[in-house]
């Protein structure tokens, strides 16, 4: 079931990232969107009622999820630019998959909203130094960490869940 619910493996982070390899993270952000939409044109309403794994997210809650969790490294980013290591907060994001905006909203909505957000994330983070990227803050689930592994987590979060809907399009042959 692991090769299911993490088809790519689990985050690993590198602890060491040049300017360019997080130059290369960076400029990742704009096409989470484009690909997003990319991989949803063609699946029906009914097929984004299909989970990608037994007892796993449909396609539609797993896009709601993508635009309602990278809100989250958005403002952690902010309070560790502007804070002493904040705690950041968690969320039942198993719980928030069952609303009913997740449910009775279109994927769109979220797509949009991630695109809104990720340009302000940009510019955010083009503003930043290097000496920035040290700061850090703490997770429940990754404990104390840098900005530069919360960038590469947010980056590898949404790689993650498209390799979901990748394994569910090509097992249904979509």
């Amino acid at each position: 079931m692991d090769h299911l619910r993490y088809p790519m493996g689990h985050f690993e982070p590198n602890l060491n990232p040049s300017i360019e390899g997080r130059r290369n993270i960076i400029y990742q952000i704009p096409e989470i969107s484009t690909t997003l939409r990319r991989l949803v044109k063609d699946i029906t309403p009914d097929q984004l009622q299909i989970p990608y794994r037994p007892e796993g997210w449909n396609i539609q809650q797993i896009v709601h999820h993508l635009s309602d969790n990278d809100m989250n490294p958005y403002l952690w980013f902010k309070r560790a630019l502007t804070e002493e290591e904040p705690l950041t907060d968690s969320y039942r994001e198993d719980l928030w998959a069952e609303l009913s905006d997740y449910r009775n909203m279109p994927v769109e909505r979220s797509i949009l909203l991630l695109e809104i957000l990720h340009k302000g994330f940009l510019i955010l983070l083009n503003g930043m130094n290097p000496d920035d990227f040290s700061r850090t803050l703490r997770t429940q689930a990754l404990g104390k960490i840098t900005i530069d592994t919360a960038l590469q987590r947010f980056v590898w979060h949404n790689q993650h869940h498209f390799s979901q809907i990748r394994s569910l399009i090509n097992s249904n042959g979509w």
